[in-house]
């Protein structure tokens, strides 16, 4: 039996669910099955023609806002517009997020401050703007973090940064507004057959001969759908964290053995090897910082 199911549940039918970074992968994905349990679902992101497209496929009685979670005001306004169109907000699923194309030394400063901006300051941004109206119903904050929170990888230094930023701020959050009754949770994801991973392995063959020999749970694919089904599970159960796959779990516990003496021993013996042929990737790709779904180089949804 998975964890979270022994947990009570709080019904989504009624209920009304903001998500962002909704136009494909680990956003659409649960707002459809949100959606299928009777919630009411807004969602927000760039790509307004698949986020017009994912609506439709919901139905008239749910909303899709272009909105870049990088600008406090254009996030105030998808929430106002949820809130009047649907008459309150019970959960925001801060998902939106970006992967650049580099290491730090061959990369641009723009392309790795943006993944901090992205990653972790549009995530804060996000519950700021959400919060009074999720307070006012008691809700439920879920942000996507990932299994780099607690693992590290050559190639990844400013997405690691910022999830593990990003999981930092939930524990801190979560102590703030429990008194309101409002929950927050972390999602721990590892590589999920997304858009963008598959954009970061076909442009840097290297990066995803490393993610292969990686063991367990580090290297392996998980489906859209399972991870989907574990989101809103924890918007449900409304438990602290969610690791997809649940062996994820081990690793968190773990962390300190992860990115240990020992551990940092194997994977410096693998960067020798991987990170020259990596930074060669790079600079074949002429200057591309971001995947071609990332959209990081503009704005971010």
């Amino acid at each position: 039996m998975a964890p979270w199911s022994r947990r009570s549940r709080t019904p989504l039918s009624g209920k009304v669910v903001l998500v962002t970074g909704a136009a494909r992968g680990i956003g659409a994905e649960p707002a459809r099955r949100a959606a299928r349990r009777g919630a009411r679902v807004a969602l927000a992101g760039l790509e307004p023609e698949l986020l017009a497209q994912v609506a439709a496929e919901l139905g008239p009685e749910h909303l899709w806002v272009e909105c870049d979670v990088t600008d406090a005001e254009a996030l105030r306004t998808a929430v106002a517009r949820t809130v009047d169109t649907f008459g309150g907000l019970d959960v925001v699923v801060a998902n939106a997020g970006i992967a650049p194309l580099t290491t730090v030394m061959t990369g641009s400063a723009h392309a790795l401050s943006r993944t901090i901006e992205v990653n972790l300051t549009g995530a804060v941004l996000t519950a700021h703007a959400a919060l009074p109206a999720i307070a006012e119903r008691r809700g439920h904050v879920l942000l996507v973090s990932s299994a780099a929170a607690f693992t590290v990888l050559p190639g990844m230094s400013a997405y690691c940064a910022a999830k593990a930023g990003l999981e930092r701020f939930g524990d801190a959050l979560r102590l703030e507004v429990a008194h309101r009754g409002v929950t927050v949770a972390s999602a721990h994801p590892t590589w999920i057959d997304t858009d963008m991973v598959r954009d970061t392995e076909e442009a840097l063959p290297t990066f995803a001969e490393t993610r292969r020999s990686l063991p367990g749970p580090l290297g392996a694919y998980t489906s859209v759908e399972d991870c989907a089904e574990a989101l809103v599970e924890n918007l449900e159960t409304r438990g602290r964290r969610v690791f997809v796959p649940r062996s994820v779990g081990v690793v968190s516990a773990l962390r300190q053995a992860v990115t240990g003496a020992v551990a940092e021993r194997f994977v410096l013996r693998l960067s020798a090897a991987r990170v020259p042929q990596l930074e060669r990737d790079i600079a074949a790709l002429q200057g591309r910082e971001f995947g071609r779904s990332s959209l990081g180089g503009r704005r971010a949804g």
